[in-house]
């Protein structure tokens, strides 16, 4: 899960998600719609925030401190930079819809981030153990095969082929008498 590569596209998923959410609903609640460059803006705030974060999995009390301080400066960012330059004094739609709006983004990024680090790290796990289960018995098998790839290849006239008494002993011809008759 820590792995910088795995991080950066955990962090990428989120940061997509959430900005974009966050901008369409800023739009909706009375913001007005955002510039590009403002947009990619918050979406490498967000992807770095979701990456440093992304080391270790996070409870929820982390993850909704997290969310809440993004959405905080993604509403002063998206209100900063409209379209057409909004004062942030709310003036583009009522405090307590713009707050709800907000706050209401950040519990579902805080759940879905916390819901989904249990989810993706419990799949990698399972994934990672039936992985480590079926390179173990292939190495069986492979080391198996090795030890008698040589005999199977190589057969000898002059060796012996011993056999425990278990695997049917009595099918071993013999040349000779029986035993008990070559005694006396």
């Amino acid at each position: 899960m820590s792995r910088p590569s795995l991080r950066a596209l955990r962090a990428a998923v989120f940061a997509a998600a959430c900005v974009l959410v966050s901008a369409a609903l800023h739009g909706l609640a009375g913001g007005g719609p955002v510039r590009l460059e403002v947009m990619l803006a918050a979406l490498a705030l967000a992807w770095t925030g979701a990456y440093l974060l992304g080391r270790h999995q996070r409870g929820m009390e982390v993850l909704l401190a997290a969310c809440f301080a993004t959405q905080y400066g993604m509403h002063h960012l998206f209100s900063t930079g409209a379209v057409t330059p909004v004062p942030p004094s709310h003036e583009h739609g009522s405090p307590v819809g713009m707050l709800l709006v907000h706050a209401m983004t950040a519990l579902l990024s805080a759940w879905w981030l916390e819901r989904g680090e249990s989810a993706l790290a419990a799949l990698l796990h399972l994934a990672v153990t039936t992985v480590h289960r079926w390179w173990r018995i292939l190495s069986v098998l492979a080391g198996t095969l090795v030890e008698l790839a040589p005999q199977a290849l190589h057969p000898s006239h002059d060796e012996r082929v011993d056999c425990p008494q278990s695997w049917g002993a009595a099918a071993i011809p013999r040349r000779g008498p029986p035993l008990r008759f070559s005694l006396l």
